[in-house]
């Protein structure tokens, strides 16, 4: 059962859903640098503040995770490098961004890969989201789990209801060659762009659209400068908790076991803070004026399947591709 804590509203504040309890040890004997980019008021902030609470009680204070939020340490490209260098030892990317280090994560932006939320979440719940996560190992990145990060879909500030309506539209999307290639397949202009810069982009027409799960409109601000939210639901791309490699060699096999428990924890309040935040989210941007639209997906589907039949066919990521797409 959720906590009373948990089951209030994610919006009403930027405060932690969780409260950490006071340290039992004034000075720890580990401490640990965790960064996202994020705002606090989004929930994985609580979800990572659950993280921490967990192994501070788990390792009876002697572990202490300190979480930098809101980009304080970077945008999430510059974490991946702070990561490999071992500048910072814990950080929430996205799997879209992990992709040009990491090529097996290219197959979460492979568009309409996965059916649906239910597809998704038991292809990545197994023995295929173990194997992603440790392929990060050789790189420099150790996969510690996923967190829910919904299903992205198009909005802007007109509707996006076939391919024709990107035609020549710039399009802000993360960081990777996969979703780049997915919007030149619908005719569109991809456009890179950090977080932090996508609201002030959509606001002077910079981009005139762009792609994200429902979170964007109301963490990001996005529902203040589009009107038009359309569930074509091309990609499901979840977070992604990465170890910094050098940092985790240091680590002895208690406290990796530790740390791994612990992400799982956190990844499952994640799952209960994020219904509850995705409907609220809909609720406060119907009321600053967006619509919410379902367009057919068919087109869509025709015009990215090469991007879909090229993936299958490489070796690096091809047979997983099968092992998702047989997934039940």
């Amino acid at each position: 059962m959720m906590r009373a804590a948990t089951r209030r509203s994610v919006l009403a504040s930027g405060a932690s859903l969780v409260a950490m309890p006071a340290l039992a040890a004034a000075h720890p004997a580990l401490k640990l640098r965790l960064a996202h980019s994020l705002p606090r008021s989004h929930p994985i902030h609580p979800a990572l503040e659950f993280m921490a609470e967990r192994v501070r009680e788990r390792s009876g204070g002697a572990v202490w995770i300190e979480i930098f939020a809101d980009g304080d340490l970077g945008q999430e490209v510059q974490l991946v490098e702070h990561l490999r260098a071992g500048r910072i030892d814990i950080a929430k990317v996205s799997a879209s961004v992990l992709e040009r280090r990491v090529p097996t994560y290219r197959l979460f932006d492979i568009p309409f890969l996965f059916r649906d939320d239910a597809h998704r979440r038991a292809a990545v719940a197994g023995a295929v989201g173990e194997e992603i996560l440790a392929s990060g190992t050789d790189h420099g990145l150790v996969g510690l789990g996923f967190y829910e990060a919904g299903t992205r879909s198009f909005y802007g500030r007109e509707p996006i209801m076939a391919p024709e309506d990107l035609r020549g539209l710039r399009v802000r999307i993360q960081p990777s060659p996969t979703m780049a290639r997915m919007i030149r397949a619908l005719d569109g202009i991809p456009s890179e762009l950090p977080w932090a810069a996508t609201f002030s982009a959509l606001q002077t027409g910079l981009v005139q659209a762009a792609e994200n799960s429902v979170a964007a409109l109301i963490a990001g601000r996005h529902a203040e400068v589009v009107r038009y939210y359309c569930h074509d639901e091309h990609t499901a791309v979840p977070d992604v908790l990465v170890a910094s490699g050098r940092r985790w060699a240091q680590l002895d096999g208690e406290t990796r076991r530790l740390l791994r428990e612990a992400a799982r924890d956190s990844s499952d309040r994640m799952d209960a803070l994020w219904s509850i935040f995705t409907a609220e989210v809909r609720q406060a941007s119907e009321r600053l004026g967006v619509s919410f639209l379902h367009p057919d997906k068919e087109p869509f589907l025709a015009r990215t399947a090469a991007i879909r039949d090229e993936y299958a066919s490489e070796p690096d990521i091809g047979p997983l591709i099968a092992r998702i797409v047989k997934t039940g």
